[in-house]
């Protein structure tokens, strides 16, 4: 059996990853000759793509933009599937802060990690609207996603990150009618996928039909939470005990959306890579607007998806 390390994208697992769970608990990887461990990073060490470019894990989940900046400087990592075909971020407030669109986040204290993408984002999303981009107050979170809870303490007037398939979810004790929830790619954010799956492109030459069969039973497990999302469900309830049943139970459904494109799962595709991208440099974010052409390579999918 040949075993791979699977690191996923955040500090523990989440229902993003439901597909590749799925597949490994009906044997889907076993019948390939993988054994598949999943596991997530120690940020004292770096992201996933810290521990993908040091050979430290086999695959990895990691944002687009993040591996696009990475290859500019190390061209060791390459994406080799879409986990997601839309942004999941969003803009959040409550009602009693006044904040009714976008330009009006002139003059508000906006939480967010202020990363320089995120930065960007939130200019053009404000500057879209007519509002005045310099005019917000930007408060530090670092990674930390304020609640609804803490903007009614005071600690902010909105946010800027969280996910709509699962911390928006998350139990707060302010009513439902009196949240705002604005998906970023609803109200100006360039196109983009939110995660790709990745691997050295050392391994792509060295072993390429583990990754292919890697790729081809995560694809099984992802087509199959798909058409029904709750099937993971028990799964995370083993993985993931400390978050409740309801929860798990609201993001399947809506996270599973994110995942296939046309009815195909893993495509990276240019009209989300090229314009976003070519936003990433406008804003300074890459030096090379074109750099995204080699980022990432369909190759290995299975051969239906494969450009």
């Amino acid at each position: 059996m040949r075993h791979l390390k699977v690191m996923l994208e955040y500090f523990y697992p989440w229902t993003n990853s439901a597909g590749f769970y799925y597949a490994r608990e009906q044997g889907w990887y076993e019948e390939s000759g993988l054994d598949v461990e999943f596991t997530v990073y120690d940020p004292g060490r770096g992201d996933t793509l810290s521990y993908l470019a040091r050979g430290e894990a086999d695959f990895g989940i990691f944002p687009s933009n993040r591996l696009l900046v990475q290859r500019e400087n190390l061209s060791v990592v390459i994406g080799v599937a879409a986990i997601n075909q839309r942004g999941m971020e969003t803009v959040q407030t409550v009602k009693s802060k006044g904040i009714l669109r976008p330009r009006d986040l002139s003059g508000k204290r906006l939480a967010m990690n202020p990363t320089p993408r995120g930065l960007a984002m939130v200019r053009q999303l404000v500057q879209r609207d007519g509002g005045d981009p310099d005019a917000v107050i930007i408060v530090d979170a670092g990674t930390r996603e304020l609640t609804p809870d803490d903007l009614m303490a005071g600690l902010a007037d909105a946010t800027f990150g969280s996910y709509w398939a699962w911390e928006i979810l998350m139990d707060t004790n302010v009513p439902e009618e009196e949240r705002i929830v604005w998906p970023v790619d609803e109200i100006g954010a360039p196109p983009y996928h939110s995660y790709l799956l990745g691997t050295q492109e050392d391994l792509l030459r060295s072993e390429p039909a583990v990754v292919r069969n890697f790729l081809a039973a995560s694809e099984r497990g992802y087509l199959a939470v798909a058409n029904d999302p709750l099937l993971a469900v028990p799964i995370y309830e083993r993985i993931i005990p400390y978050f409740p049943a309801r929860l798990l139970e609201q993001s399947l459904p809506l996270i599973a959306t994110t995942w296939l494109h046309d009815g195909r799962w893993g495509q990276q595709r240019t009209e989300l890579m090229e314009p976003y991208g070519h936003w990433l440099a406008d804003h300074g974010i890459l030096r090379d607007r074109d750099s995204w052409k080699t980022s990432y390579t369909n190759a290995y999918l299975p051969r239906r998806i494969a450009q």
